[in-house]
């Protein structure tokens, strides 16, 4: 049977008795606790128990209870003292602001009376009626900075024009006229903010571990690939000994140079995102921390010290060159045994060519400044154009128009969908902007191949609606991205110009959000047959202008 330790602790100190004495009354207590009791008294000399206030006259002689001495000491033995401990406020627990002599472990705060409190002294607040609509939180030792310095006042309102904690006072005093709110209305606002970073650190972070695993398999395909073109190469070069042992010697050491730079790179760019999620990981923690704090003040005040989230140093996610690594130095290699002497000398240039084009991570720009390093000038074809389309600046602007323009004859032209191509085929990497004005907007900026089917109001001649065509359909509440009629939701800020990445030999097409910062918008991994050209399709009451770069 479990033994309630309140029944032998000492009303006074709440610790168990220590010297018990039992008075006339019939109370226990130390003898330290009520002698003090009763030294307090003396000046009246009535002496009275603090748990009943019986009152006593002359003052009781004391004498120790040695049965319940005993007792006591019996419970210390079987670890009642070690549960009694538990309930007292050690070096880094909130104390108890109404416990006297050792001070029991508070268990709450009350953010109206601005004191902490054990389980014991806490009672009132469940069963007082004054106190039990009072604000309960866990246990902090920082109340004191819930009180205006000024005016010594709680502070349950919040300065939106200041950005800060005030009282009811200083709303009529320096805080007069501010937008202001209830700390906890502006605690919900900021508690939405603290989620939404959260989910993006959270998200970043199993983007980039996804990432991270890429990357290594990377690194074991390149030395794979790397292993295997040297042993083969070796072979061949033994038959060609006398001839090209020169030249086997270089080739293994470019094999190795460039099996060493890419594995290099991988790596590096592997450890930058493992010291990213770290970071993430542990900035997520002090969001955690203080998304579940209680105490809006204490939550509203520490918020803006948190500092912002950071931009990624690395893109959304890890794109891997379709290639055969070294396999290609293997085949030109093969192609010396047959030539010999000729092939010494003429591809010996093409074999080092190969080996240095070994790239395995998609190194796509990252900021708008690396983009505009490879920007493409576009004009647009008046062969294609629409007739209700007018073009200017050069052929870089197009509009609709209310009358058909007097193009001539073409069987390039778009027919019925206000549609143009540009001028200009687009292989390699390239990088365009479009910026639209007007109430339509861009019905959709697109990049299609040149053999697009232009006659008619056909799946076959609306860019993404074949597989001939990429596009990224705008709205004035988001974006779809369409291939081969079918359509995809895209999320991302909506802004009045996009920016489109081409890496033509990579298959990669990604689509931007252009504004003070660049949000991609959508990426496309695929093999491009043909060289594309650079396109956009109109609502009526728009302009579209293709962005001089450089």
């Amino acid at each position: 049977m479990a033994l309630d330790q309140d029944k032998f602790s000492c009303s006074i100190c709440l610790d168990l008795l220590r010297d018990p004495v039992t008075i006339p009354c019939g109370h226990s207590y130390c003898m330290d606790c009520i002698k003090d009791h009763w030294d307090g008294e003396d000046e009246r000399r009535i002496y009275s128990c603090p748990q009943c206030r019986k009152m006593f006259t002359p003052r009781p002689v004391l004498e120790k209870n040695i049965m319940l001495a005993e007792l006591v000491e019996d419970l210390k033995n079987i670890g009642l003292q070690a549960a009694a401990d538990h309930c007292y406020a050690g070096p880094e627990d909130v104390a108890c602001d109404v416990c006297t002599g050792r001070k029991g472990k508070a268990v709450k705060s009350c953010l109206v009376c601005l004191a902490s409190y054990c389980q014991n002294h806490l009672q009132p607040h469940y069963y007082t009626p004054p106190l039990e609509n009072h604000n309960l939180v866990d246990p902090s030792k920082n109340l004191q900075e819930n009180i205006c310095s000024r005016h010594d006042e709680v502070m349950k309102i919040f300065c939106r024009t200041d950005q800060q904690c005030i009282c009811y006072l200083c709303l009529m005093d320096e805080h007069k006229g501010h937008e202001t709110v209830p700390a906890a209305a502006e605690r919900t606002e900021k508690q939405k903010e603290l989620q939404e970073r959260r989910q993006q650190i959270q998200q970043r972070i199993q983007d980039q571990e996804k990432d991270v695993k890429l990357l290594q398999q990377e690194v074991e395909a390149i030395n794979g690939s790397a292993d295997k073109a040297v042993e083969d190469n070796e072979k061949i070069f033994t038959d060609l000994i006398r001839l090209i042992l020169k030249r086997s010697s270089d080739v293994k050491q470019q094999i190795r140079s460039q099996q060493e730079t890419e594995v290099s790179r991988v790596k590096e760019l592997q450890k930058k995102l493992e010291q990213e999620i770290t970071e993430l990981k542990r900035k997520d923690a002090e969001l955690e921390k203080l998304s579940i704090t209680e105490d809006h003040t204490q939550f509203l005040q520490n918020y803006p010290s948190l500092s912002a989230l950071s931009e990624s140093t690395h893109s959304s996610s890890i794109n891997i060159r379709p290639l055969r690594y070294f396999e290609d130095v293997t085949a030109a290699v093969s192609e010396l045994r047959e030539k010999i002497q000729d092939i010494l000398r003429d591809t010996w240039t093409n074999i080092s060519e190969l080996i240095a084009e070994v790239d395995v991570l998609l190194s796509e720009p990252m900021t708008r400044a690396e983009f505009v390093k490879y920007s493409q000038e576009i004009t647009l074809d008046p062969n294609t154009a629409n007739r209700f389309l007018l073009l200017s600046e050069g052929n870089r602007k197009v509009e609709i128009t209310d009358e058909p323009q007097p193009y001539a004859d073409h069987p390039d032209r778009f027919t019925d969908y206000k549609q143009v191509l540009s001028r200009e085929s687009l292989t390699g990497r390239c990088y365009w902007e479009v910026e639209w004005r007007g109430e339509g907007g861009v019905d959709a900026v697109a990049a299609s191949y040149g053999n697009i089917s232009k006659e008619g109001r056909l799946d076959e001649c609306l860019f993404g609606g074949n597989d001939k065509s990429w596009s990224l359909y705008s709205y004035t509440n988001g974006y779809t991205f369409s291939y081969n009629n079918i359509h995809t939701p895209v999320s991302g800020p909506v802004s009045s110009r996009i920016g489109v990445y081409l890496d033509h030999r990579a298959g990669i097409l990604s689509f931007y959000s252009v504004s003070e910062t660049m949000t991609l918008l959508h990426r496309v991994q695929t093999t491009f047959t043909q060289p594309l050209y650079a396109g956009v399709r109109l609502y009526d009451g728009s302009s579209v202008e293709f962005i001089k770069l450089k």
